[in-house]
């Protein structure tokens, strides 16, 4: 018999000191609120884990209904990244809603969507991406034997392969360094948020993409800390989204790289890849040719130079609103 005069039960029950709860309490929330790191962890889950899970036999569905290909064509590409960009919105309003803000203050204001930095962020990914094709055609990594297609064909491959490099851009600057970014960035400071959600991005290349090796990881970390810089330096993600945009399209489309071992349907050039994977990135195209980290020094320095004015005053106020939060 214990000391409460209860035979049955095994084992002594003592009710949790108060300061127990306290302490809980405290590691969970401030001032009433949820911390902004466990906000940032449950958007996480939702959008990699639990949304996914829930919608995947509807998606899947609605997949085979549309007959996709699995191939790397611009379809296939846009309806995952359409999915993407939903797992991402739906836990984005959520948060909105409770921290009483606007659903497009997390990066993507609409009304700057077809501003300056948009399209200076195209003209430098279109840049970017060429300046590697260039170098392989150059070096003798890659030979252009015509054009892939003609006629409706290649003005609809032109169309489709644009809109597909859109979704990509928003999708994946909206999902990794929207919300989740800023989250971080109030609970942990800027560059340790950047660091977490270009290892988030980086790894799920790395540990999904069908062949993935260092040196594409290394342009692609390199690629997600500068567009993270951007968001910095601007107080939004469109300059990030253009860059996207551009890239992607003259990778894909205008050269006709290959991406995780498949060459894109549809793309405008009837190209030979002919150098040593070093030169020209071999299964993972443009991304893992060493070319890339010339240009991408070349672009660390340019945007230091591109940013180094103070943000207009609006995107000013968000930085420094962010950056003077109290860390939690």
């Amino acid at each position: 018999m214990n000391k409460y005069g209860n035979a049955n039960l095994p084992f002594e029950f003592s009710v949790p000191h108060p300061w127990s709860f306290v302490m809980i309490t405290t590691w969970f929330l401030a001032d009433g609120r949820l911390r902004h790191f466990w906000r940032a962890a449950i958007f996480f889950l939702l959008m990699m884990y639990i949304l996914p899970w829930a919608f995947g036999p509807v998606v899947n569905r609605l997949a085979e209904a549309i007959h996709l290909q699995p191939t790397l064509n611009a379809a296939a590409i846009a309806f995952d990244e359409i999915v993407l960009f939903i797992t991402a919105l739906i836990p984005t309003a959520l948060f909105a809603g409770y921290e009483r803000r606007r659903l497009d203050s997390y990066g993507l204001p609409i009304r700057k969507a077809l501003g300056t930095r948009t399209w200076k962020g195209v003209v430098i990914g279109f840049i970017t991406a060429g300046l590697v094709g260039l170098g392989m055609l150059v070096l003798g990594g890659m030979r252009i034997n015509g054009l892939a297609s003609h006629g409706g064909t290649l003005a609809n491959s032109i169309l489709t392969w644009l809109a597909a490099s859109i979704v990509i851009g928003i999708a994946e600057e909206f999902a990794f360094r929207g919300y989740l970014l800023q989250a971080l960035w109030r609970s942990i400071g800027f560059w340790p948020a950047a660091a977490i959600t270009t290892a988030i991005f980086v790894a799920l290349h790395y540990f999904y993409k069908p062949g993935e090796n260092i040196w594409d990881v290394v342009t692609l970390t390199s690629l997600a800390l500068l567009l993270c810089y951007s968001v910095l330096r601007t107080g939004n993600l469109w300059f990030a989204v253009g860059f996207h945009v551009a890239f992607d399209y003259v990778q894909l489309f205008v050269i006709g790289t290959p991406n995780g071992g498949q060459f894109p349907v549809g793309r405008l050039f009837d190209v030979s890849f002919l150098g040593p994977n070093w030169l020209t990135g071999g299964s993972l195209g443009t991304e893992a040719s060493v070319l890339m980290y010339p240009i991408m020094a070349l672009l660390w320095i340019y945007a230091f130079i591109l940013f180094r004015n103070t943000p207009d005053a609006e995107d000013a106020r968000l930085s420094e609103e962010r950056l003077a939060a109290r860390q939690d």
